[in-house]
């Protein structure tokens, strides 16, 4: 990728992040001084920069994934360690992000490690410019899509849960639990010996061609109305969380990415085309028989 693309979409990826943590930082309980929305926010760019260094030195993408799910935990304890008022919304945020984040990134570092490499990262790991703007990138992935649950565990008001924070907790069980069945699904479908073709059109995948981001995004955005009855004012610019989720697994990274791939594998395949034809992209359909 040329410069001239990587290395403004960086300095973007940064600005952003300073724009969103200002922004969320009214209202945050402070510490020395400082928003400890905008202590933790930090913690995400920090850490997807000190093991880029290594990864780019030794050439390998294996820590990528695990390096995002130590960030979600390092900023979400931090946000726990410093504030003096956690509540029951605050404990409820923390332990949805934490859950989510130690199941997915072991899954993903696993899968990582069982494949050997991350086809994405091939060309890209091998340009400084390209792959330092993909770790900066994953920093601000990490602090956006918790933006908003990070805002209401830093925040200093306290409201009692209420239907809102059911609803959205509903929502989060059920985006988790459709991630989670999709992803084991894909990874017992590639194990299989004797598949009888190479893409999976079963399970959660009759349904949708991605029900794995179904899931995530859906996850998201309950934790988003979980958040939303203690955000106020400028706080409320964190309710793009599920937004950025939505448009970065839609639009830029995920099934853009993913489809591309499966056209150049498999696009003379009738097969292929027809379950592309028939299955949705992302909302979850049943298939008609």
């Amino acid at each position: 990728m040329k410069r001239t693309v990587t290395i403004p979409a960086t300095i973007i990826s940064i600005l952003l992040g300073v724009i969103i943590a200002y922004a969320g930082s009214q209202g945050s309980e402070i510490y020395n001084g400082i928003a400890l929305f905008a202590l933790c926010a930090s913690v995400s760019y920090l850490l997807h920069w000190i093991i880029f260094i290594p990864s780019y030195i030794f050439q390998t993408e294996h820590y990528f994934d695990l390096t995002g799910s130590i960030s979600y935990l390092a900023a979400i304890g931090l946000g726990f360690y410093l504030n003096p008022s956690m509540d029951p919304r605050d404990l409820l945020i923390g332990a949805l992000i934490v859950i989510w984040a130690l199941r997915l990134g072991s899954f993903l570092f696993m899968r990582v490690k069982q494949d050997g490499k991350d086809n994405r990262f091939t060309v890209m790991k091998t340009q400084f410019h390209w792959y330092i703007m993909t770790w900066t990138i994953g920093g601000l992935w990490v602090f956006l899509t918790m933006a908003a649950g990070l805002a209401a565990i830093t925040s200093n008001v306290n409201v009692p849960l209420g239907g809102l924070a059911y609803l959205g907790l509903a929502l989060w069980i059920f985006g988790f639990s459709i991630e989670v069945i999709a992803d084991r699904q894909k990874r017992n479908f590639k194990k299989q010996q004797n598949k009888d073709k190479e893409f999976i059109t079963s399970g959660l995948w009759a349904w949708s061609r991605h029900p794995n981001y179904f899931g995530e995004i859906t996850l998201w955005l309950g934790l988003t109305l979980i958040a939303l009855p203690v955000l106020n004012s400028w706080q409320l610019v964190t309710l793009i969380s599920p937004i950025f989720v939505y448009i970065l697994l839609t639009r830029i990274s995920g099934i853009p990415m993913l489809e591309n791939r499966g056209k150049k594998k498999w696009g003379s395949d009738p097969e292929y085309n027809d379950y592309i034809n028939k299955t949705p992209s992302l909302i979850l359909k049943k298939p008609s028989k």
